[in-house]
């Protein structure tokens, strides 16, 4: 079971601008983090694999097979969570859901059954007679989410899947997107990295339609190995390394005496300050990393 992208590309005005450009990537059963600012391309990609959103050339296939060949075949194994928040405000909760199981051609005993367990999974089974309208956006992200797991998928896709929740709701989905990997490529288009950091089997870092890298958490951060540092500095010095070219202060915590705590990244080691020391570098350094200096 794989889903092959195979040299995707989408452009806009008249062919000057690229959305995407050739991307490529073999997907098989696992969790697969799409990771990148806002105009990454992430939402590009995720409409073009739902059959959203037309590719201006490139292909994609299940199985070896084009998807465009395959059509409903295709989008059955498909479910979706955009991160748009476009619900019927009129329905209840789990009026929404039947009506998603009826799209999806889900039948009367199996639709009950399937929205019986979302919505005990996403936590709003005390909720499910309310108005869609008197929800919170964490409520509603939540039913997103239910709706897209309906038909047990295949191939499950989230953009953003945790926008809108509290900690303990994050870590709650999170959790169960990890619980329910198995057996699918599950896709997550995120900006955030705690979402993907400890279920992802793997990262695609994209900036501006490309991928920057791509690989496991470990094999990530073995790349950036090298490029991070600690210490301690004064105010002084603190600005010296805002005006050196090719270094990033990624987190400062300043005091009173001018001892203060700076993390930063850097291509260049000569201009790193004497009392800097090397540090191992975790998955939002990489990211940063990538995104001032892919």
């Amino acid at each position: 079971m794989n889903l092959n992208i195979i040299e995707i590309s989408k452009t806009y005005n008249n062919g000057d601008s690229f959305a995407l450009y050739k991307f490529s990537q073999t997907l098989e059963p696992g969790v697969y983090g799409l990771l990148g600012p806002n105009g990454a391309g992430k939402t590009t990609l995720m409409n073009i694999l739902t059959t959203n959103l037309k590719e201006t050339s490139g292909r994609v296939e299940w199985d070896d097979k084009p998807i465009k060949s395959l059509g409903r075949e295709y989008r059955s194994l498909i479910g979706y969570m955009p991160q748009q928040q476009k619900l019927y405000d009129d329905f209840s909760g789990e009026e929404f859901l039947w009506y998603m199981a009826s799209l999806k051609g889900l039948s009367k005993t199996d639709a009950k059954i399937r929205i019986d367990k979302m919505l005990d999974i996403v936590n709003l089974q005390d909720k499910k007679d309310e108005r869609i309208k008197n929800y919170s956006g964490g409520m509603k992200q939540r039913l997103l989410i239910a709706q897209a797991l309906l038909n047990d998928p295949k191939i499950l896709i989230m953009d953003e899947p945790t926008a809108g929740l509290d900690p303990e709701e994050r870590i709650r989905i999170r959790n169960f997107i990890s619980e329910i990997s198995e057996g699918k490529i599950v896709i997550i288009a995120t900006h955030v990295m705690q979402d993907i950091e400890y279920i992802a089997d793997k990262i695609i870092l994209m900036k501006k339609g490309n991928i920057m890298e791509a690989g496991t958490p470990d094999e990530l951060i073995r790349k950036v190995d090298g490029n991070v540092y600690e210490g301690i500095v004064n105010n002084k010095e603190i600005e010296e390394l805002k005006m050196q070219e090719n270094v990033l202060i990624s987190n400062a915590r300043y005091s009173g005496n001018e001892r203060n705590h700076v993390r930063i990244i850097s291509k260049d080691k000569e201009k790193i300050l004497q009392k800097m020391n090397q540090v191992e570098p975790d998955l939002e350094d990489v990211y940063l990393f990538y995104e001032h200096f892919g």
